[in-house]
C-alpha cells in the first residue's frame, strides 16, 4: 500500500509517525470490512441443526466489527489522511483470499470462522505493538477493539471445544482443513 502524505496530524505526533499508522490503520480497516461481510455471508447461508444459534450469533458479532470500522476510519481521518473504505481498494490492497466457504453446516462455518478470527486477531496485535510508542491513543483503540475480537471467537470456540478443553479446528491451516476437522468431530461425537 502506498503511504499517504498527509499535511497535518494531531499534536505531538511528527507526519512520519501518523504515516505510518494511518497504513496501519488502514490495513486493519480492510480487514474488518472484510470480516463483517464473512459474517453476514456466514448469516445467510448457514444450515443444519444449529441454524438459529449461529445465524443470530452473528448479527451482534456484525454490528460490533461495523463500529470498529467506523472507529479506525474515524482515527484515520483524525490522523490526517483518507480513509479507503471501497470494495475495489480493499481487493486490491489485502494480503488474504476470500471466505471460501459457501452453503454449509454450521458447525463447518464455525470451524473455518476460527481460523478468520485467529488471522485478524494476530494481525491487530501486530499492529498494536507497532504503535505502542508511535501513538498510544491508538493502541488504546486496538486494545479495545481486541477484547472484542477474542470475545466473538470464544463464542466461535465454545461450539467447537471438548468437554476436555481441546478444539476440534486444532492444527487446522485453511479454513476449508478447519470446517472438515469440525465437521468430522461433530459427526463422530455420541
Amino acid at each position: 500500500m502506498a503511504a499517504q502524505h498527509i499535511s497535518y496530524t494531531v499534536p505531538g505526533m511528527t507526519s512520519e509517525d501518523s504515516e505510518k499508522v494511518i497504513a496501519l490503520l488502514q490495513m486493519r480497516l480492510h480487514s474488518l470490512n472484510d470480516l463483517a461481510l464473512t459474517l453476514k455471508h456466514i448469516h445467510w447461508n448457514v444450515v443444519g441443526p444449529h441454524f438459529i444459534a449461529v445465524h443470530e450469533m452473528l448479527d451482534p458479532q456484525v454490528e460490533q466489527v461495523r463500529s470498529m470500522t467506523d472507529d479506525l476510519a474515524e482515527r484515520i481521518s483524525t490522523l490526517g489522511g483518507e480513509p479507503q473504505g471501497t470494495p475495489g481498494v480493499l481487493v486490491d490492497q489485502r494480503d488474504w483470499k476470500d471466505y471460501s466457504l459457501g452453503r454449509a453446516e454450521a458447525i463447518a462455518h464455525l470451524g473455518a470462522l476460527d481460523l478468520v478470527y485467529t488471522s485478524i486477531i494476530t494481525d491487530h496485535r501486530k499492529a498494536m505493538d507497532e504503535t505502542e510508542t508511535a501513538d498510544p491513543v491508538t493502541q488504546d483503540m486496538l486494545i479495545e477493539q481486541l477484547r472484542g475480537l477474542e470475545l466473538f471467537q470464544w463464542f466461535v470456540r465454545a461450539h467447537l471445544e471438548s468437554s476436555g478443553g481441546k478444539l476440534s479446528t486444532g492444527g487446522a491451516r485453511t479454513e476449508t482443513g478447519a470446517a472438515g476437522q469440525a465437521a468430522d468431530q461433530a459427526r463422530n461425537q455420541p
